[in-house]
């Protein structure tokens, strides 16, 4: 994708039913939480995509991709036309990237099933013009390999790092057991996952080589959230505020809007695409950073706006 400066665009008119959240960032300056309600998706656009930031990039998470019916809240099928609804705010949007959150496909009982999944998102994705970036989730190694799901969706690693236009980017990877063994092929427990020594001293390396600010994403959450957490999440978090330069960790998981300031840096929880039918309920986002630290989302339908200022 062009390295050109980004026109600023607004994505498709629609009315938001979560609130935003504006506040100051403690990483800069201390400050308050000011609650902003009522945002429609016109007003929120204004607020994040209204002039040049360093980067715009755009973020999906939990689309559950599976041919398999309804099952309570969880609309499988759906999200083949939430991802094309999508395509068209990112084609207006026009992100540098676009970063899948995790559990990109459900679970399978056969490999060659959940390989079908994955095959079938990943064309739909295709269509999106846009260098991809891929976290893992639990339920993209339900019966899959790690190997297998990164051969799938053409990425090399599971957690790395890379720089564009400015910012530092860290894709992690929690699908580890507390015995360090990789998640795979039904052999986990969803409520075990763990940043592996390794992968924490790789971290700690990789963020003291340099200096810009730097945005981190992750499936399982690294704030404060029980069960849906790394089991390790405050390791990792003392880790991410040593290096002083972390803005933000975006995350899925828990299928939730939520946002906590811990330590100077915002960790921004986004809400499940497979949430819901696709006449009712969608779920994407645009995020703009700029050079003074502030961070601005616009988000679609049920996925929350947030401006939070240097």
């Amino acid at each position: 994708m062009s390295e050109n400066k980004i026109t600023p665009a607004c994505v498709e008119e629609r009315t938001m039913r979560d609130q935003g959240i504006d506040n100051r960032r403690a990483f800069l300056r201390d400050g308050s939480l000011v609650l902003l309600t009522g945002l429609s998706m016109s007003e929120s656009c204004s607020a994040a995509l209204d002039d040049d930031p360093l980067i715009r990039f755009s973020a999906i998470t939990d689309l559950h991709y599976a041919d398999k019916d309804t099952a309570g809240s969880r609309h499988y099928r759906d999200t083949i036309k939430k991802l094309a609804q999508a395509r068209s705010v990112f084609e207006t949007a026009k992100p540098d990237f676009l970063v899948c959150l995790g559990d990109l496909i459900d679970a399978a009982a056969k490999v060659e099933t959940e390989l079908g999944y994955l095959s079938r998102i990943v064309k739909e994705l295709d269509a999106i013009e846009c260098p991809k970036h891929f976290v893992l989730g639990n339920h993209c190694v339900d019966t899959l390999t790690k190997s297998e799901f990164l051969e799938g969706v053409g990425q090399e690693k599971s957690y790395y790092s890379f720089d564009k236009q400015g910012v530092h980017f860290v894709v992690l990877d929690a699908c580890f057991r507390s015995d360090g063994t990789p998640y795979q092929r039904k052999n986990f427990d969803w409520t075990d996952p763990n940043i592996i020594a390794e992968e924490i001293e790789w971290l700690e390396e990789d963020l003291a080589k340099n200096d810009l600010p730097t945005i981190v994403f992750a499936h399982h959450r690294l704030d404060d959230a029980g069960v849906y957490s790394a089991k390790n999440a405050a390791t990792v978090r003392a880790t991410l505020e040593a290096s002083k330069q972390v803005l933000a960790v975006f995350q899925g998981h828990s299928h939730k809007n939520a946002h906590q300031l811990i330590g100077g840096i915002h960790y921004c929880t986004m809400v499940a695409m497979v949430e819901g039918s696709f006449e009712a309920s969608n779920a994407c986002s645009t995020i703009s950073v700029y050079a003074d630290g502030t961070i601005k989302i616009a988000g679609y339908r049920k996925q929350s706006s947030y401006d939070w200022k240097a």
